[in-house]
């Protein structure tokens, strides 16, 4: 082996590598993977606001931008940084979250924003990452055997619970899932068996009446609409007929930009958020659709090589769990807007309007670029070398 090649190598191990090595071991195709998405965000934008770049693409672009510096200074942070501070960062983001309880802002019937006066933070959304670095943490710190026993799950159990709860109690219900369903995979990827998953899922089954009896009407009637959005087609179910009638209107190729009749005439509600996706299908038909789906595939593969090619534990499964926060909210908006499943609130990342959730996610691909950054680290059970 060369002895450059050897001096790199212990580098890596040692992590003491120098701002320029860390930069040239960033992943820049993951960057422009990335960007690609995040610029049909724009133009979905400008054509929302009908050939306009106020009020939704120019803000936007300036968040990405903001975001790019954020993911490239996240990504060449020591990584013992993100072991060592994961429970801080939980209990800063779960502050937050009853502070939002406290003196929250109210938007759309719901109480999930802090208002600092130069920005509108959704707490929410900072403990989707919260929670993954808290697990990767704590997994992090067991062993195969003690994974396997039942009193260790308390604790990461109770970390996942308890600002779901609080997320349920805004009303969020999507955010809600998402933390559960991304929790879920990376206890399954830290070696939870697969029947304390099938006992827990019974358990929520049992639970399902109690939890009926606990949702808000507005909740209710999002489910009732999602078994039959003919019930009420000017009231509930106004959305989700829009939206289905925006998809099939677009064909295979589209209607072409900006020529959108539902969104341009504004059948189509919050064309630049939760409903987005379904603009893009009428303007670009089912192969701009398609070749969207493609992209965010090759953003969920790039993630998942990361992971598996990551030599810790911890960076393994922080990569991991924030893939999996990345793909469910891809697989949550389409399939919302799409009418498989109720309609739940949850954006299309990078591509709907939002400043916390675009900020959040350039955020969270740091911490994935930085995991790849230091693949090579060897990292003790306590966050030092072993």
């Amino acid at each position: 082996m060369p002895a450059q090649f050897r001096t790199l190598q212990d580098r890596l191990h040692h992590q003491d590598m120098t701002l320029g090595e860390k930069l040239r071991q960033i992943s820049w195709s993951y960057l422009l993977l990335i960007a690609v998405v995040a610029t049909v965000g724009f133009c979905m934008l400008y054509s929302a606001a009908n050939g306009q770049w106020d009020p939704w693409a120019d803000r936007q672009v300036v968040r990405f931008g903001v975001g790019v510096l954020a993911m490239i200074g996240l990504a060449v942070l020591n990584i013992r940084v993100y072991l060592r501070y994961a429970y801080v960062f939980y209990a800063f983001a779960l502050v937050l979250l009853v502070a939002v309880d406290v003196r929250g802002v109210i938007g759309m019937g719901a109480q999930r924003w802090i208002d600092f006066g130069f920005i509108r933070l959704q707490p929410s959304e900072l403990m989707k990452i919260a929670l993954m670095l808290t697990l990767a943490r704590y997994f992090h710190g067991l062993s195969i055997d003690e994974i396997g026993r039942p009193s260790k799950l308390v604790a990461p159990m109770l970390l996942t619970f308890v600002p779901v709860a609080l997320i349920l109690k805004q009303p969020d219900l999507g955010t809600a899932l998402m933390l559960v369903m991304a929790g879920g995979i990376v206890f399954f990827a830290a070696g939870v068996r697969i029947w304390k998953f099938v006992l827990l899922l019974a358990g929520g089954l049992a639970a399902v009446p109690v939890a009926w009896g606990m949702l808000h009407d507005y909740q209710r009637n999002r489910v009732l609409t999602f078994v039959n959005p003919e019930r009420d087609p000017l009231g509930a179910g106004y959305h989700i007929l829009q939206s289905k009638i925006a998809l099939g209107s677009g064909g295979v190729f589209g209607r072409g930009f900006m020529q959108g009749t539902q969104s341009h005439l504004n059948f189509l509600p919050e064309k630049q958020t939760d409903f987005i996706f379904t603009m893009l299908a009428e303007e670009f038909g089912m192969v701009g659709g398609l070749t969207l789906l493609a992209l965010y595939t090759l953003i969920v593969i790039f993630g998942l090589v990361i992971a598996l090619r990551c030599r810790h534990h911890f960076g393994r499964l922080l990569a991991l769990g924030l893939t999996a926060n990345f793909f469910l909210y891809v697989f949550i908006n389409i399939a919302m807007v799409m009418g498989l499943i109720p309609v739940v609130g949850v954006p299309l990342p990078l591509i709907s309007y939002g400043g916390t959730v675009m900020l959040t996610l350039m955020c969270g691909f740091g911490v994935v670029q930085c995991v790849n950054v230091h693949r090579d680290v060897q990292l003790g059970r306590g966050g030092g070398d072993p």
